[in-house]
């Protein structure tokens, strides 16, 4: 039985925000991808397309979510569904650390309004 200790879980930053893999191909997943996302206070992501479907539940804290151009606020207990090809946008506009769950499938890609496109490690 697969077991990813928390002391093994590995973790990522990238423009502020903190994201930490426990489920991906590194450590014995085969289709799914599952990490804990810190989102500083007054942090804004850069808006992104996604290639798959992901699912963001908010378990502490609030956050700024923007899907297509349509903004909602959400609280802990929230969850938000990402279509693929929905270009997402997340803000913190609180004063306080803020912690999301997320799941997607294995060979997820992120793709910039510039067209960057980004295969964040902790998706793939």
């Amino acid at each position: 039985m697969p077991v990813v200790r928390s002391s093994a879980a590995v973790t990522h930053e990238i423009r502020g925000a903190r994201f930490v893999s426990y489920a991906s191909p590194r450590t014995g997943s085969t289709e799914l991808c599952a990490w804990r996302g810190e989102i500083p206070a007054r942090t804004k992501a850069p808006a992104h397309t996604v290639s798959r479907e992901e699912i963001l539940h908010l378990l502490a804290g609030e956050l700024l979510i923007t899907l297509d151009g349509h903004s909602e606020r959400i609280a802990a207990g929230d969850t938000v569904i990402v279509n693929p090809g929905t270009t997402l946008a997340v803000e913190n506009p609180t004063g306080h650390t803020a912690l999301t769950w997320v799941t997607t499938s294995v060979g997820l890609t992120a793709e910039l309004a510039d067209g960057t496109l980004l295969a964040p490690p902790w998706a793939n």
